[in-house]
């Protein structure tokens, strides 16, 4: 029940439900910034599920202001439908950077060159395993390095680099991906969901990573849907481990005093759906059980609480109102040094769900 949105599919006969999965597009957050409320816009998307046996009914719902799903799109999907395509569209070549074993038993994730030329798709490989390296130093994940299979997809660009709208430049890349997400400078993201598919239709894969050949600090992670980074900032091996926690695990940002494309995200009348934040209003449904019952609730954001897990009011880019369980954790900043003892968690339990 992760995401802001999810679809479900259902055997027609008998109502059983075969299939599900929970994500958070890129619309999802357009719908709330302040564009949407004067304009319309699109963008694409795929919904990805095994071949199915039977016929079934689809269900597109979206998560409520209220933290209620509603259905917003059904179609019936048929087996034997004759405009049914079974055609490949893998374009680039795929290597396998890191193998152990069957995908059922293990992560699978895809990293996609994002603006290199067909001249530096060395330098992806080298830029790829650099920040991979970064990530399996990072506990939890150092503790299940053997748990992932990665590809590097090795797409070519036209242009290296990547569009700077706001500096005026704009690159012929794979992927379309782009600076300035929303008007917020470091804010890279691609809204090019089916150039992206197409590029990895040859694999099979849990996680989607693009990697973007450019030294300018930012990055996008969005629910089981695309974790985006630049290659060559200094803080780039941060930002890779950062937006993986967002993409992978369903983290919530911890930051409160940093602008952001999107104001006011979270509802101070629910309970978040992610992990690491709360409102309180069901704080049982979160890390309760994991704090000293000598920590006072809230806790104070003083030094007597370095290391310790408690209830820190600022998180969700609210100052108040919502509340995350560290002082410092690295889904707030770099400083931190590491994930918290509940983001950590909460990574090891999708880890865990992919390799039971």
């Amino acid at each position: 029940n992760y995401g802001n949105f999810r679809y479900l599919l259902n055997n027609t006969e008998s109502g059983e439900l075969v299939f599900s999965k929970g994500f958070s597009p890129l619309f999802g957050e357009w719908i709330e910034t302040n564009e949407a409320q004067t304009q319309s816009r699109s963008y694409l998307y795929s919904l990805i599920f095994p071949k199915p046996k039977t016929n079934l009914l689809l269900s597109i719902q979206q998560r409520s202001n209220k933290n209620e799903w509603q259905t917003i799109f059904t179609d019936t999907f048929e087996v034997d439908d004759i405009f049914i395509k079974n055609e490949a569209s893998a374009l680039w070549d795929i290597d396998t950077l890191i193998y152990n074993g069957a995908s059922s038993q293990n992560v699978d994730l895809a990293i996609l060159a994002e603006g290199y030329s067909s001249s530096e798709l060395t330098k992806f490989a080298n830029d790829a395993q650099r920040l991979l390296d970064s990530l399996f130093c990072a506990a939890p994940f150092s503790a299940y390095r053997n748990s992932f299979n990665v590809f590097l997809v090795n797409a070519i660009s036209a242009q290296s680099g990547t569009d700077i709208p706001g500096q005026g430049i704009f690159c012929n890349t794979a992927f379309n991906s782009s600076f300035y997400t929303f008007g917020s400078p470091r804010y890279l993201t691609s809204d090019d969901m089916k150039a992206v598919y197409d590029a990895v239709d040859g694999i099979g894969w849990d996680q989607l990573y693009l990697l973007v050949n450019h030294s300018m600090y930012g990055g996008g992670g969005f629910y089981n849907t695309l974790n985006v980074c630049s290659s060559d900032n200094q803080l780039s091996a941060f930002v890779f481990i950062h937006e993986f926690g967002h993409g992978f695990a369903g983290l919530a940002d911890e930051y409160y005093s940093s602008a952001t494309a999107v104001d006011d995200f979270h509802a101070l009348d629910i309970e978040p759906w992610e992990p690491n934040i709360t409102t309180l209003v069901n704080f049982d449904s979160k890390w309760k059980r994991m704090i000293n019952d000598s920590i006072q609730i809230p806790t104070p954001r003083t030094e007597d609480f370095n290391g310790i897990i408690g209830v820190f009011e600022g998180g969700g880019y609210r100052v108040k109102g919502i509340y995350s369980p560290a002082k410092t954790c690295w889904m707030k900043e770099v400083s931190a040094g590491a994930f918290c003892p509940v983001c950590q968690k909460a990574i090891e339990q999708v880890i865990l769900t992919h390799t039971k």
